[in-house]
């Protein structure tokens, strides 16, 4: 069945409406129908009892589907390039997306840059279509939930044209709840305006740990009750845009320095100091009426002493989350593939293990096929009921009909086109980024610069690989948008570890500036980077330094006179600095994290709230 683009328009052909209900037995007409309001959300709380109805004449086959979430490669349902169907034939056993369908029924497809799924926004568009088409074509044949993580900051999987917000810590430097829920109303919307449903962000994890390799500057900050008024906010947005947001990981990966994707981490909090550190935020989202929740695949005795990973964990799942704090909605796992949840069973026992904790959705599991044939068998052997299944699968529908997927799961390029990318949501974002620079150092008031005695600046520093969907790198972002400021910026990259040859290159060029802007990311103690920053000073030539990820770098400067912090280095972040430094726009970030010293990590260097003013 090929995809719905018509090509010749630009458009996408959208099946009628009463196609959509008939292909779905009715049950759109049914829960359409209802005039009850969910208290949370404010959406239709559909009759159960159509669902109900839904799920008793499904197969069991059909039920195990629906609780997959699986990614697939390419930029169409039904016709990929040959590269991605051979990797779909190689990790999955189909070609295709709507093969894919055909033979696991699953619920759910996950999109990713990597896997080719998001091209541009009529492309996506395309695909969604062609997804819900494949879907609803086949006997019972139902909509697709589709989903990514598009987090905003360091972690987005639909890149520009759409718009691109601050990450979460950046948010919290921000600190306003009025920027967090316009930043998931106007995202909710673009990614609705595509056929994705449900967004794997905010996390909601609290960034206790300073070296934190997995969270991060994904977190909003070290503050709990910060972070849950942040949490809350940004669901609200989201959910008024009709679009599913997840709060991620439970029950909180803040305070680790190991990463789940590579080994399973453990959390040593107490039972208390989970209350008070990591709950906050979990406890806020599900006020706000989360539609889901993920897990992580961390240890925390404390909480589980059998020391299962969370994701596997019965008294996590279902005697914390649902039992405790009152949740109802979807659970949905981390990706099974992370080696975290895979360290202590095999692959088999894994989604069985995690169905019978009180996990709803099993996301991304290594081979679809072994997982599949688990869950399957385990019904079959008595191990898992069917009732418990449906339990499931009911949620899973409740989610789907409350998005308005069985009303009309199809997008269109008119609609792409009012919606993605707007003039009005790009300034948005500007602003909201504005208010996110924070100025740690300011020593003499170097900054702002000016234009008549600074005018001709280099820019040096780290080019990380840019994230999703930005155009970096940033020495580059930062050079060109100084320009436009009316300076002379020429952009010289010297990179994440700089050479000897690096650094004398840079130290050579920053004599002939009158002011250097160096962009730092993830300075150590050890980083030759360190090493460009000192060297640069010894010029006597006026040092700006960007801390383009963790604002922790700036502990490891001791003797720049300036400082900044955007907590990423994406464009729409780089571009406020860039303001900032030009004395456009002031900065009013504050530090969302405390940051001690390099040389005394029990000695406070600046605490959550610092940021200098002009």
């Amino acid at each position: 069945m090929p995809d719905s683009s018509t090509g010749s328009t630009g458009s996408t052909a959208r099946p009628s409406r009463r196609t959509v209900l008939a292909a779905t037995a009715g049950v759109g007409t049914a829960l359409a129908a209802g005039g009850a309001v969910h208290a949370a959300t404010g959406r239709p709380a559909h009759d159960d009892r159509s669902l109900r109805a839904l799920v008793s004449r499904m197969t069991l086959e059909e039920k195990v589907g629906q609780l997959f979430v699986m990614r697939v490669y390419g930029h169409s349902a039904t016709d990929p390039d040959q590269a991605d169907v051979d990797a779909n034939l190689k990790e999955i056993g189909v070609r295709t997306a709507a093969e894919l369908l055909a033979r696991y029924r699953v619920g759910g497809i996950i999109y990713f840059a990597w896997a080719h799924n998001t091209r541009d926004p009529h492309q996506i568009a395309d695909l969604s279509n062609g997804i819900q088409k494949a879907s609803l074509g086949l006997p019972r044949g139902l909509p697709v939930l589709i989903s990514t993580d598009q987090e905003h900051g360091i972690v987005a999987r639909v890149g520009e044209p759409a718009t691109l917000f601050p990450g979460a810590m950046a948010v919290g430097a921000g600190g306003s709840r009025s920027d967090a829920r316009t930043l998931g109303r106007i995202a909710g919307r673009e990614l609705r305006a595509l056929g994705i449903r449900q967004n794997y962000s905010p996390v909601a994890d609290v960034n206790v740990d300073p070296a934190n390799p997995v969270i991060g500057v994904r977190s909003f900050g070290s503050d709990p009750e910060a972070v849950a008024d942040l949490v809350a906010a940004e669901v609200e947005g989201y959910e008024s845009s009709r679009v599913a947001s997840t709060a991620k990981h439970f029950p909180g990966h803040g305070d680790t320095v190991t990463d789940s994707h590579a080994e399973l981490p453990y959390i040593h909090h107490t039972r208390e100091q989970w209350e008070e550190l990591d709950a906050p935020p979990f406890r806020a989202a599900v006020a706000a009426g989360i539609d889901s929740i993920m897990t992580a695949h961390i240890v925390v005795p404390a909480l589980d002493a059998s020391e299962d990973p969370a994701t596997l964990s019965r008294p996590i799942l279902t005697g914390i989350l649902r039992e405790e704090l009152g949740y109802d909605g979807v659970v949905v796992t981390d990706s099974l593939g992370m080696e975290g949840v895979r360290t202590k069973y095999g692959d088999d026992r894994v989604p069985v293990l995690a169905l019978k904790a009180g996990v709803d959705q099993l996301l991304n599991p290594p081979s679809l096929d072994v997982a599949w044939n688990a869950v399957l068998n385990a019904v079959r052997d008595g191990e898992l009921t069917e009732d418990r299944l449906d339990e499931s699968v009911l949620r899973v529908l409740r989610l789907k009909a409350g998005l308005g997927l069985f009303e009309d799961p199809y997008v269109s390029h008119a609609g792409v086109d009012r919606t993605v990318g707007t003039r009005a949501h790009l300034a948005a974002a500007d602003r909201i980024a504005e208010r996110t620079t924070t100025l740690l150092v300011n020593e003499g008031g170097l900054l702002p610069l000016s234009r008549r005695r600074q005018r001709k600046l280099l820019v040096v520093g780290a080019d990380p690989a840019s994230p999703s969907g930005t155009t970096g790198p940033p020495t580059g972002v930062l050079a060109d948008a100084l320009t436009e400021l009316g300076f002379t910026a020429t952009a010289l990259s010297t990179g994440t570890a700089p050479s000897a040859a690096a650094i004398a290159g840079a130290v050579e060029a920053a004599r002939d500036a009158d002011a250097v802007v160096v962009g730092t990311y993830n300075v150590t103690a050890a980083s030759s980077q360190k090493t460009l920053v000192e060297r640069l000073l010894e010029t006597g030539t006026p040092v700006v330094a960007v801390a383009v990820r963790n604002p922790y770098d700036v502990a490891h400067l001791p003797g720049v006179p300036a400082c900044l912090a955007t907590y990423s280095w994406t464009d729409v972040e780089l571009r406020a600095a860039a303001r900032v430094i030009a004395g456009k726009v002031r900065p009013r970030g504050t530090l969302p994290v405390p940051v001690q010293r390099a040389d005394d990590p029990a000695t406070m260097l600046y605490p959550v709230g610092h940021g200098l003013r002009y």
